[in-house]
């Protein structure tokens, strides 16, 4: 674990002393800007696989299970 310091608005610090004792402030912190993350790599994610989108083929269904399993068999 590291430390790190940055600002809050004022509102939302107090919200958050308000509501949240002061030994679990760190894990509501770290919890709020995991979920963030995740939401940003997945909008991401999203952007990539839109610009895809014409720039290959289209994959049956079957396709794409068999591209999954010889995946899934590679040495990782």
């Amino acid at each position: 674990m590291g430390k790190v310091n940055f600002m809050l608005d004022e509102d939302v610090r107090q919200e958050l002393n308000a509501l949240v004792p002061p030994r679990k402030r760190s894990r509501v912190v770290n919890d709020a800007l995991r979920r963030e993350l995740l939401r940003r790599r997945r909008e991401l994610a999203h952007e990539r696989l839109k610009a895809l989108h014409g720039k290959i083929e289209p994959m049956t269904d079957r396709e794409i299970v068999e591209s999954v399993r010889k995946d899934r068999a590679r040495p990782a």
